[in-house]
Formats: C-alpha cells, sequence, structure tokens
C-alpha cells in the first residue's frame, strides 16, 4: 500500500474529509469532523486507526506490526506499521471497523446526515 491508496479508499467513505490540522505533514481524515486515521505524508511508514479496544488488544498480541497508537489513546488506537508484513486487504477492513468505530459514537443528528450522503 502507497499514501496514495490509503488516501484514495479513505476519501471514498461518506462524510469523509481531509486536512492538515496538527501541522503541514500530519493528514488526518475525518467522518463529519471526527478523526478516524491518519498518517504522516512525508515518510508513509504508518498508519493510526481507531479500534475497540479488546480488538486493539488482539490485534497487538497477533501482529508485530500493529502497535499502542503513537500520540494517540492507547485504549482506542493503534498504529499500524506499513512493512508489507499485513496484506492491503486486512489493513483496508481495519480502516472500515476505524470508520465504524466513530461512526457509531457520532449523534443521531449527524448519523443521520450519513445515511443521506448514501
Amino acid at each position: 500500500m502507497n499514501i496514495e491508496e490509503f488516501r484514495l479508499y479513505c476519501l471514498q467513505k461518506d462524510g469523509t474529509s481531509e486536512e492538515f490540522p496538527f501541522d503541514n505533514k500530519t493528514l488526518v481524515f475525518k467522518v463529519l469532523g471526527k478523526i478516524f486515521a491518519l498518517t504522516n505524508v512525508d515518510h508513509f511508514d504508518s498508519i493510526n486507526l481507531k479500534c475497540d479496544p479488546e480488538k486493539a488488544l488482539d490485534l497487538r498480541e497477533r501482529y508485530p506490526a500493529v502497535k499502542p497508537g503513537y500520540h494517540m489513546n492507547k485504549k482506542h488506537w493503534n498504529t499500524i506499521l506499513i512493512d508489507s508484513s499485513i496484506a492491503n486487504e486486512i489493513i483496508y477492513s481495519w480502516i472500515d471497523d476505524s470508520y465504524t468505530q466513530v461512526v457509531k459514537g457520532l449523534p443521531k443528528k449527524e448519523k443521520n446526515k450519513l445515511i443521506k450522503l448514501q
């Protein structure tokens, strides 16, 4: 996976925007204003994704390339090293999970906005 594949995959999700809210190298993807993925555009060697806390621990145990979220709440976020040790399809499914986790936490009014976008 390269950064453009990652970027395009994130952007195809309903209600998603991209921005640089922290600095000019941390690319952040949000669904209706809430972060679900981020990466460094200068060095695309990892991505941060939100994850169910129990699943996050399981993934860290099963995959050496999955670490506690760097600069994030380590209970809810994983950092995935982009080192070819994990198939792209698996990473794409984790991006889907991250997006779904964030959508689940949105207020009902915001969720209804997503339904209208579909």
